[in-house]
């Protein structure tokens, strides 16, 4: 297992204090057989050490991964002051049929209430690959003290 290098104004702790409060999807980049990147956005949570969400079995960024396990990510606000984390990772992808880490990813973003969408999402648990992100890289990023509030002020305008 690699040890994961970070840098940054944030340390570990940091950095997963940042991931387990931020409450955007995370953007995942995977390279594509022409060489391209690829980028989706997709749900996620932090768990030790790792960075977990899913995706449909047939989507594209599935079957990138299962060819070639390196990644790039990042987890960022859209308003200032801006912050945030990015960074590369290897991937493991698992089923999970019983949709426990699903329903799990719904919750944290939708709320835990059994709605129609829910049920739907969790219908078709047996059709979602769970990526699990091992970060190998972690470069953050906080232009708080930087950006004051007239400053941010200024930008809403």
């Amino acid at each position: 297992m690699r040890e994961v290098h970070y840098s940054g104004p944030w340390g570990a702790v940091e950095i997963a204090d940042y991931l387990k409060k931020t409450f955007v999807p995370m953007k995942l980049a995977a390279v594509s057989e022409s060489g391209w990147p690829v980028l989706v956005s997709l749900w996620f949570y932090f768990e030790s050490g790792c960075l977990i969400c899913a995706s449909r079995s047939h989507s594209r960024i599935i079957s990138l991964l299962s060819k070639d396990c390196r990644c790039a990510f990042e987890v960022s606000g859209d308003t200032p002051p801006y912050s945030g984390v990015r960074g590369q990772g290897d991937v493991s992808l698992y089923n999970d049929p019983t949709g426990r880490i699903l329903g799990r990813l719904h919750d944290r973003f939708l709320g835990a209430e059994n709605t129609q969408f829910r049920r739907w999402l969790l219908d078709g648990a047996d059709k979602e690959v769970i990526i699990f992100i091992k970060p190998v890289r972690l470069m953050s990023w906080d232009y708080t003290s930087r950006m004051s509030v007239s400053t941010t002020d200024n930008m809403a305008q």
